[in-house]
């Protein structure tokens, strides 16, 4: 007699069983429950009750990230901003960097203000004040143990850049060299940085800070006693900001430079923080080495060298200089924390605590000892070995391997994470009684759900700065990156988790458990971020080492669990999961806000074309992914993880709000985080062939900095009634027709605009262009031009030659000429002098094919900067009208265009 069971006998009464008592949390049995129901078919009411069970509370998803955030905010930014405790003068004894010193030397440094080159702060004072601070050095060195010399250098001479002639006339060096007694090394240590600065800037930041640590550690390394293998010649410039001349100079032309082998250049784009160590090599793995042996405070990561080395930054540095003109290798290290005073009035000693020179000081101090007693600076070229992968960690540790070797840790790591996830998919598919080809069918749906996450994810917080800026909203995040949570991060949380919950919820996967198919989950965002990374490596990206870290600390505890019965105990395995994950959180939420502190400030001085919240808020996508990736899909284990995305979209709603609509928004503050307002005060002179006058004009000419022009300005005192772009003359004339502003390029001239006013600028000199001589040579198709030009120390001239006359001799690089006859672009010449004032002489042969020399050839603009100036007193008048909030960087010009 067959009887039925108990079960079948209350389904056939359709009467609903309790499920089995069990405790909250107690996954391992609330898994073997859930399996006994898939197996015999429960109810799907007892079915949702002990899923329920298996997951956390409703408050669980808030709660968990609240608590990365906090971790955040507790362990990473204190970390970023940590500084050593700064040395006094009574530590001197024990032979290392004294920031009091440096400070004091800094202090002087500052009151002397802005260094231009040519002026009498640059050329003459600061130049006595290092050689006063050198010349007490000397007195104080060990003469058993060292020899010093001291040498300044005046040079000449010209250089090509960006299809421009950069020329220069008597710019100054100050040059010293440290021998250990008796050396015979013929190989030498560069140490460079500048001491001239942009106009209107003190640039106690850039690059007094890095002046003064030269001369700290020059007082020390002369002062201690010692070994040292290698010369070490100490190199400050001082013509840098003019794009890179003095060390042009140095390199091309002096004495100890052919002996020169290793350089460490020394910059800045901030004030006041660490310097990081943003380029290495060319090649030469060992460099980086030495940086993990000899800097105290490391602060690196080969992610800034790839993205400084793309040329997208608005910034350059003597390292190219050494690199491109005399094969040296080295390290390139920079300020670049608090750029927001970066070219600044407020770049001031102020803004620079003594503990930040102590840490520079600490690291260059090492470095100096280190690479001057370095075995393979007798002969670099014997360890040129590629390039090297390196980064620090929370500044605490610093890890580095060769190229070569990051290329298989990649692949291998990649490979590791594609294997253990088959591995896991079978162990799913045996644990829940179902085929393989049933869980890879779903784990194949997950991925593309895992695609349009990522692309949701970066696509969300894009679409939000895309609307800022269709409404004039841009950099609102400027003065508050708190904002940055709201605008950007929220929405990446959003996109990047949404497809997954929707799985989640609506997935009809009746076979495999909640706490599988969460993990199959996430093994689909490891699949995505390890193809990634394959083709990452193949395109040669050394940035690669981000996605192999991160899905290093996914593999580790995925390989735990499939060793142990966590991987099939519920949600047992996300405990080994989020202990892990801890360390790549902390690593990339450290490197991305370091690249959002950077890189922020840059965005007021990216020009009218760009769009700078595209950049941000992609980068902040990026970061959030890699940092909250993995560990914002188990929100999911929470009964109403829906509340997150509701509590997420209350916040973006509520930022969005604030950064539009309130005063927080607005991206300038005084003193703190300016906006730049370059302009120039402009007379220009149009001479026709004849030699009449066809324009005779002024004004201002704007260069605005960044994307929101002059919109802020309206409305308050400064009058900018009768504002044009300036596209139409650009059209019209050669160059635009307005004078070359001390930075600008083709780019900034098109984006221009013009501000004309009534009163003629008054500049105080007028530069004058004598025509010399006008001699047709005996082959009667070439005539030669000589001219006499009295000029100010910053002179630009765009020269265009008409379309049947060719350039076939001149006074400037003749290589330019052979490389350009067909360009049809003006030639453009950048002249600054130094302590040199005599006038230009200078000359020009010109071929034409039918030899007929008495019509139009070419057109000639001289544009004449008056940086020393503040100009008349309209003008002065019109500056002070700014608000306080904008720094006005201007100075008078002239802009004259002949015809010849």
């Amino acid at each position: 007699m067959n009887q039925n069971s108990p079960n079948q006998n209350s389904r056939s009464r359709g009467v609903e069983l309790e499920p089995p008592k069990m405790k909250m949390g107690d996954t391992e049995k609330t898994q073997v429950a859930y399996e006994r129901i898939e197996d015999g078919g429960e109810p799907q009411e007892y079915r949702k009750k002990v899923e329920q069970d298996s997951t956390g509370p409703w408050y669980f998803a808030s709660n968990f990230l609240l608590f990365w955030a906090l971790l955040f905010f507790a362990i990473v930014v204190p970390l970023f901003y940590r500084l050593p405790a700064a040395m006094n003068i009574e530590d001197a004894s024990k032979g290392g960097f004294i920031a009091e010193r440096a400070y004091d030397n800094l202090y002087e440094f500052d009151k002397i203000g802005p260094k231009v080159v040519g002026s009498d702060a640059n050329e003459n004072k600061t130049v006595q004040f290092l050689l006063k601070e050198l010349a007490l050095i000397q007195e104080n060195v060990l003469d058993d143990y060292f020899d010093m010399e001291i040498d300044v250098q005046i040079t000449s001479g010209s250089y090509l850049k960006s299809e421009s002639i950069y020329m220069y006339r008597a710019v100054q060096n100050i040059i010293i060299k440290l021998s250990p007694k008796n050396t015979t090394s013929e190989t030498y240590l560069l140490v460079n940085s500048h001491f001239d600065s942009k106009p209107t800037s003190p640039a106690a930041g850039d690059a007094g800070h890095m002046a003064v640590t030269i001369l700290e550690v020059l007082r020390v390394m002369s002062s201690t006693k010692q070994t040292f293998e290698h010369p070490i010649v100490f190199l400050i410039n001082g013509a840098e900001e003019k794009s890179l001349l003095a060390s042009h100079g140095f390199i091309s032309q002096h004495k100890w430079a052919p002996f020169c082998k290793v350089v460490i250049n020394l910059d800045a784009a901030g004030s006041g923080g660490r310097e990081i160590l943003f380029q290495t090599g060319p090649d030469n793995p060992w460099l980086v080495d030495y940086y993990k042996k000899n800097a105290k405070h490391p602060f690196a990561t080969t992610m800034a060298e790839e993205i400084f080395q793309t040329g997208l930054l608005p910034s350059d540095t003597d390292f190219r200089i050494f690199t491109k003109y005399s094969n040296l290798i080295g390290l390139d290290l920079g300020q670049c924390i608090n750029g927001y005073v970066y070219h600044t009035r407020y770049d001031r000693i102020d803004v620079i605590p003594r503990t930040s020179l102590q840490n520079t000081g600490d690291n260059i101090l090492g470095l100096v000892r280190g690479l001057s007693n370095a075995t393979e600076l007798r002969n670099p070229k014997e360890y040129a070995a590629g390039h090297a992968v390196f980064f620090d960690v929370l500044g605490l540790y610093f890890v580095h391997y060769s190229e070569s070797t990051g290329v298989i840790l990649n692949y291998f790591v990649a490979g590791a994470t594609i294997v253990l996830i088959f591995v896991s998919l079978l162990r799913t598919a045996s644990s829940s009684n179902v085929s393989a080809g049933h869980v890879v069918g779903w784990f194949i749906l997950i991925i593309v759900l895992q695609v349009i996450a990522l692309l949701l994810g970066l696509g969300l917080p894009v679409v939000v700065a895309y609307l800022f800026d269709m409404y004039g909203l841009s950099l609102t995040y400027y003065s508050t990156p708190a904002l940055l949570i709201g605008l950007y991060v929220c929405p990446t949380l959003i996109g990047f988790s949404l497809p997954s919950f929707v799985y989640l919820k609506l997935q009809r996967d009746e076979k495999v458990s909640l706490a599988k198919q969460l993990q199959l989950v996430l093994h689909g965002h490891a699949t995505i971020l390890a193809i990634l990374g394959i083709g990452l490596t193949l395109y040669g990206l050394r940035t690669t080492y981000v996605v192999t870290w991160t899905l290093l600390f996914y593999v580790i505890p995925l390989a735990i669990n499939l060793l142990t019965t966590l991987h099939d105990r519920g949600f047992a395995w996300t405990a080994v999961f989020k202990v892990v994950q801890v360390i790549p959180f902390l690593y990339n939420s450290y490197l991305f806000y370091t690249f959002i502190v950077v890189l922020t400030p840059m965005m007021g001085r990216f020009g009218l074309s760009t769009n700078p919240d595209l950049i941000v808020s992609a980068l902040t996508a990026l970061g959030t992914i890699f940092s909250l990736g993995f560990l914002v899909l188990l929100v999911h284990m929470s009964r109403r993880s829906s509340l997150i995305f509701l509590g997420l979209l209350a916040v973006t709603a509520l930022t969005v709000y604030i950064a539009s609509s309130t005063q927080i928004g607005f991206p300038y503050r005084p003193k703190t985080n300016v906006q730049r307002v370059h302009y120039l005060q402009v007379h220009r002179v149009f001479y026709e062939y004849d030699g009449t006058v066809s324009k005779d004009e002024s004004g201002y000419v704007f260069d605005f900095q960044d994307r929101r022009g002059a919109a802020p300005l309206k409305g308050t005192k400064v009058n900018l009634t009768g504002l044009v772009s300036m596209k139409s003359d650009c059209e019209k004339y050669m160059m635009c027709g307005v004078p070359h502003n001390y930075k600008s390029s083709q780019s900034s001239r098109v984006n221009g605009m013009w501000l004309p006013r009534d009163q003629p600028v008054e500049t105080p000199s007028v530069p004058v262009l004598e025509l010399l001589s006008k001699t047709v040579l005996e082959n009667n198709k070439t005539v030669r031009f000589e001219f006499n030009l009295t000029c100010p120390d910053q002179t630009s001239l765009f020269i265009q030659p008409y379309e049947d006359v060719t350039i076939s001799n001149w006074s400037f690089l003749l290589s330019h000429l052979e490389e350009n006859t067909s360009s049809g672009s003006p030639f453009y010449i950048i002249i600054s002098n130094g302590i040199e004032s005599s006038p230009l002489n200078l000359f020009m042969e010109i071929t034409k094919p039918n030899g007929d020399f008495n019509v139009p050839l070419f057109q000639f603009g001289v544009s004449a900067l008056y940086i020393h100036s503040k100009g008349d007193a309209m003008s002065v008048k019109f500056a002070d009208s700014f608000p306080s909030f904008a720094v006005a960087i201007q100075w008078p010009a002239v802009y004259q265009r002949y015809i010849f």
